[in-house]
């Protein structure tokens, strides 16, 4: 008999939800193979069996929330028959468990910190009563304390207005993966402790596409990899962030640290959400060798496969919303970074060159920073030297 253990996950990560039993009661599983996928905070991790046997049954349900070393399985000899014996050592490593097979009410499909369930148990409060300050429906300690002093009359009406809106059929709920809570709570955080200020410019992609037009074949025939426009991007960014350093920085209490390190994150959509994977060490890899990483790094995305090392550590992000059709934007840094370049789509719109108007394909481009560690100036003059850098791509190839 053996039990499937919540794994430890990272440092910083202390519980994930199940996304997929891989395995279900009944299944033969051997050992070394995958039996559940777990979301956490930043990418999935699926979870192997040490023994091979058939699953007795699961003690989690998917979509819920479990704790690392949380007994969440059994997988035992046998046809499979549920047993009985393995819930006594459960009761006592997983009291979280036992909980949610006690009170299987909406209160278990509730956001909230662990914490908070805790004195929600001990308090015998029902945690779908309860109103979080949180905008974004996190239930906090705070609020389960204020919700042992409110009235009760209040807490026991407050619940009949979305259930009267659910039985006409005019509203759906829709739980937020652990991914979307996590996008969403560290949005709110960036926008709520930085100065963010957004300044843009506009690129002329004539000279940029002109070079890749004449080089895509034989930059694929040398490297099995097309040549795209991340990989001009990615160098500007360099040059510009070696140029303005504070661009490369974040703020730790009352000290900033500057970052002597470039690794770029480089957003990805996928269907579970945005993620930014790092081109680690951007500055010592060629053209080819950044764009194969962020090939690599899509691809994983994509399949579930990040690792904890692709998404930890990066000093500055480009997001490129032209893929969508994006003109203009003002994106949200990523994290503790104090910078983020917004690319846009490419648009033939009339311009002035010299005397003349000319049609010519232009990308407008954002930089939103952080005020308090880099003033207009530095600001500017980064966005500037992407765009000059961009506009004359021979620079950047002699510079590579």
């Amino acid at each position: 008999m053996a039990e499937i253990i919540v794994p430890e996950l990272a440092e910083s990560i202390t519980e994930g939800t199940i996304a997929q039993w891989l395995k279900k009661p009944g299944d033969t599983v051997e050992k070394g193979e995958f039996i559940v996928e777990l979301e956490t905070d930043k990418v999935n991790v699926e979870v192997i069996s040490e023994e091979a046997g058939v699953v007795q049954e699961h003690l989690a349900a998917e979509g819920d929330t479990v704790q690392v070393g949380q007994v969440i399985a059994i997988v035992g000899a046998g046809s499979g028959a549920p047993a009985a014996a393995p819930v006594a050592p459960v009761e006592a490593a997983a009291p979280v468990a036992v909980a949610v097979a006690e009170d299987a009410s909406a209160s278990d499909r509730t956001i909230a910190s662990p914490a908070a369930r805790k004195m929600a148990r001990e308090k015998g409060i029902d945690l779908a009563a309860v109103s979080p300050v949180d905008p974004m429906g996190r239930v906090r300690v705070q609020d389960v304390e204020a919700h042992g002093t409110a009235p009760k009359a209040q807490s026991a009406v407050a619940p009949a207005a979305p259930v009267a809106a659910q039985e006409d059929g005019r509203v759906t709920r829709e739980k937020m993966t652990r991914r979307r809570q996590t996008i969403a709570k560290r949005l709110l955080e960036v926008k709520q402790s930085t100065a963010m200020l957004t300044t843009f410019n506009e690129i002329d992609m004539t000279n940029v596409m002109a070079l890749r037009s004449r080089k895509k074949d034989q930059f694929f025939e040398q490297n099995d990899v097309r040549l795209g426009f991340m990989s001009f991007f990615t160098k500007a960014v360099v040059a510009a962030l070696k140029k303005y350093p504070y661009v490369n920085a974040e703020i730790d209490g009352d000290e900033i640290i500057l970052k002597n390190f470039f690794d770029i994150g480089v957003a990805i959509s996928t269907d579970g959400g945005l993620v930014v994977p790092n081109v680690v060490d951007a500055d010592r890899k060629n053209f080819a060798e950044i764009e194969g990483t962020i090939v690599e790094l899509a691809k994983k995305a994509r399949d579930n496969k990040l690792t904890m090392a692709d998404m930890t550590g990066g000093s500055f992000t480009i997001t490129n919303g032209g893929v969508f059709g994006s003109l203009m934007s003002t994106p949200i840094m990523n994290g503790t970074q104090v910078g983020i370049l917004g690319m846009h789509t490419i648009q033939r719109r009339p311009v002035a060159i010299g005397d003349n108007i000319e049609i010519r394909p232009m990308m407008y481009v954002a930089l939103s920073y952080d005020h308090r560690v880099i003033d207009g100036k530095d600001s500017v003059g980064f966005l500037k030297m992407v765009k000059d850098l961009i506009e004359n791509p021979e620079d950047l190839l002699l510079g590579s």
